[in-house]
């Protein structure tokens, strides 16, 4: 017993770091990302003036994946959300590393790009968290 709590209570403190996830934190790492994403409510407040070359990132948490209307994505990521995929800050923290294995990953398509280029070293979840809290 003292064996099992004590494997459980070190495996929840290693874990730890990987469940931390601050908005404040990933809004200031968005910075980097706004080169290229704006992030407008429906209603056209501007939350974060940013670039048109990539998709809106309002509400994006939930939404599926290449849907947004309006938007010309790549055909990688089109088959991606024709499987009915939806992003949640998990799949986002993963695709934010890595855009092209992230697609690479999901297609089974080694060939398979995404027109985002940037790969996030730091604060994935955080940004993350940060894309759910702008939609609430």
């Amino acid at each position: 017993m003292k064996i099992s709590l004590f494997a459980t209570l070190t495996a929840v403190t290693l874990a730890a770091p990987a469940f931390a996830q601050d908005a404040a934190k990933g809004e200031k790492e968005f910075r980097a990302c706004k080169a290229c994403h704006a992030i407008v409510a429906p209603d056209g407040t501007a939350i974060v003036k940013g670039g048109k070359v990539g998709p809106n990132l309002y509400g994006v948490i939930g939404r599926q994946v290449g849907s947004l209307e309006g938007f010309k994505y790549k055909d990688s990521i089109k088959a991606v959300g024709a499987t009915g995929a939806v992003w949640t800050k998990e799949e986002l923290e993963v695709y934010i590393t890595d855009p092209n294995a992230w697609l690479e990953e999901k297609t089974g398509d080694k060939a398979a790009r995404s027109g985002m280029t940037f790969k996030a070293k730091k604060g994935q979840g955080d940004i993350a968290a940060y894309l759910e809290s702008v939609a609430k």
